[in-house]
């Protein structure tokens, strides 16, 4: 169980990297995409269409890291009126919950994505990138971030996390 967390808990904080170099990298391409355009007076054909699909990757492979970060939106109002139970209980079906959605839309997703790669799917633009390498993320991102909240779950259910973080009264 400590390898599993262990692992996890590094594909993470890897995947988080990935997703600030995806950023930092569509940041270029815009900067570069203003340059050939009103500097130069050429036509762009390429960089909007990279751009998004590099904003959406670096959204779906840097979701394990948000999560196990608790970067993410959080109200914390009824989990601290609850007692440690009770907070304890939620957690672990909120837990799973987006665990076992998370789990589900991996799966789907996979499946898109052998789809694209199978009948070979390109983008309907000048630029025709190959599909599947835009759509790649999806199963990266959501298998990971299923791994990222199975390792949550064993860290509550284990007591080396608090449930949603907060310290108990």
């Amino acid at each position: 169980m400590n390898t599993f967390i262990r692992f996890t808990k590094r594909l993470s904080i890897f995947l988080g990297i990935i997703a600030a170099i995806l950023l930092v990298i569509a940041v270029v391409v815009v900067c570069h995409m203003v340059f050939v355009r009103f500097v130069l007076g050429h036509s762009t054909s390429w960089q909007t269409e990279f751009v998004s699909y590099a904003l959406i990757a670096s959204t779906f492979i840097g979701s394990p890291y948000v999560l196990l970060t608790r970067g993410h939106v959080f109200v914390e109002l009824v989990p601290m009126m609850m007692g440690e139970k009770g907070r304890f209980n939620l957690a672990l079906l909120a837990y799973s919950a987006s665990a076992l959605f998370c789990i589900i839309l991996a799966y789907l997703s996979f499946e898109f994505w052998l789809e694209a790669w199978t009948e070979n799917w390109n983008s309907d633009t000048v630029w025709e990138p190959k599909l599947w390498k835009a759509y790649i993320s999806m199963p990266i991102g959501f298998t990971a971030i299923s791994l990222q909240y199975i390792a949550d779950i064993l860290c509550l259910i284990t007591g080396r996390d608090l449930p949603f973080g907060l310290e108990n009264e």
